[in-house]
């Protein structure tokens, strides 16, 4: 079986190396200990803001052109990807250029121009219209979701920023950002694919080795006071064709005893067209294309969402059914052939992450940035763990009125609206 290896450098930044001889290729990825949850308001934004500028020069290859044009030199397409922990750089190498891939990536971390920032900032600015409408109002619902989940909190904030908080972030702002977070012991490489250890580790050597820094602040904790007090939801106006709507319960997070039962109760929800969410909304009643469960775990707190898009006339409906769904779940086990079929599709996902580099080096990169990082073994051996009464004390604990949020985005009308929040008053009572 395919395992990483784990070396740290002096200085404390970390290298994990997946070896896979049989490939062409190899994943470079690279995983920053921060993200949106750790920005006050008036700098929310600045984490992505950040990654954005990294991709402007550096001192040896002064312009994003430049930069970008000596990745494709070597078989990379350098991307990233900001959220609310983590900022992540990440590519294709071929795997005869690996240490020219490291420097590459050790120029643009550890020396920025931060140049072209007005540029940039109208580019954000563009990005994060994506999720306002034509009155400038947020109808993303996964954000919707994060306000009522999370109030007052930075996780409650989009980790684009706001529209006042991008335009207000200055030079000083992003430079202090680099300065505490780009730090090596907070940074986590991760190599999978046609890469030796030893290689690999000296090549880190030459192009980190000599950086220094200091270990940056936690992240602000959720601190919650008061007992649940849903169900809550948030409805949006949006001229649109279809209904978007977001159910989500909060649940606790990822060290929790509950996460295996809750990856395995997402896989019966949402493990394909024979899971309950598609088969019942989809096959059965034709009331939407698509339905996902999907769950997210911060180090305290997390969230099961279902996601859906219906036309407006089977809002109430497609409601009234998703519920169904989750009272099932807490009065009846899951039955032992839905159970297999759930758990050796999750086993045969595990055993095709073998075939894919960028999905080891992603699994590892994260876990170790995050103190949560398990081998495909772990989670087979949590998987076969997991029984139907295991998953049915978990959902009657969770699933509950109290811990429910909604928000639906689009044309709906008033009478749905009424009889949506009836339904939800009477979830679990």
């Amino acid at each position: 079986m395919i395992d990483y290896r784990l070396d740290t450098l002096a200085n404390g930044l970390r290298l994990l190396t997946v070896e896979m001889p049989h490939l062409h290729s190899a994943e470079l990825a690279c995983y920053v200990g921060v993200g949106s949850r750790y920005e006050p308001r008036r700098l929310a934004g600045i984490s992505h803001f950040l990654e954005h500028m990294l991709f402007r020069g550096s001192v040896d290859h002064p312009s994003n052109l430049e930069l970008e044009w000596q990745f494709e030199a070597i078989g990379g397409t350098i991307n990233a990807a900001t959220d609310a922990e983590t900022t992540c750089y990440h590519t294709r190498l071929h795997p005869d250029h690996i240490g020219e891939g490291l420097q590459l990536l050790a120029s643009m971390l550890r020396q920025p121009l931060l140049k072209d920032m007005e540029i940039e900032r109208k580019i954000i600015l563009e990005e994060a219209l994506e999720d306002l409408n034509q009155d400038g109002q947020e109808i993303s619902p996964d954000q919707l979701i994060a306000r009522l989940l999370w109030p007052d909190h930075p996780l409650s904030q989009p980790t684009i920023g706001l529209q006042t908080s991008i335009a207000a972030i200055g030079p000083e702002d992003l430079l202090d950002h680099h300065r505490r977070y780009y730090s090596p012991p907070n940074i986590v490489i991760a190599l999978a694919g046609r890469v030796d250890r030893q290689v690999a580790l000296a090549a880190t050597e030459r192009a980190f080795g000599d950086w220094q820094g200091e270990m940056p602040p936690s992240a602000p904790p959720l601190i919650e006071t008061e007992p649940p007090q849903g169900p809550a939801t948030i409805w949006k106006k949006d001229a649109d064709s279809q209904v978007n709507i977001q159910i989500t319960f909060k649940v606790p997070g990822r060290d929790s005893f509950h996460t295996p039962p809750l990856r395995m109760l997402r896989r019966i929800l949402s493990g394909g067209g024979t899971a309950r969410l598609m088969f019942q909304l989809r096959e059965n009643l034709g009331l939407t294309y698509n339905a996902e469960a999907h769950l997210s775990l911060f180090v305290e707190c997390g969230s099961f969402a279902v996601d859906l898009s219906v036309m407006p006339a089977n809002l109430t409906p497609a409601v009234n059914e998703v519920l169904a769904i989750f009272e099932d779940l807490c009065t009846t086990p899951v039955g032992d052939l839905e159970m297999e079929r759930a758990v050796r599709n999750y086993l045969f996902d595990l055993d095709f992450s073998h075939d894919h580099a960028d999905v080891l080096a992603g699994r590892y990169g994260w876990g170790m940035i995050t103190g949560y990082l398990k081998t495909l073994d772990d989670e087979r051996r949590e998987a076969l763990e997991v029984g139907a009464e295991q998953m049915q004390a978990t959902a009657r604990e969770l699933f509950t009125g109290g811990n429910l949020r909604m928000a639906v985005v689009g044309p709906f009308s008033g009478r749905d609206r009424r009889q949506v929040e009836k339904r939800l008053a009477a979830f679990r009572r």
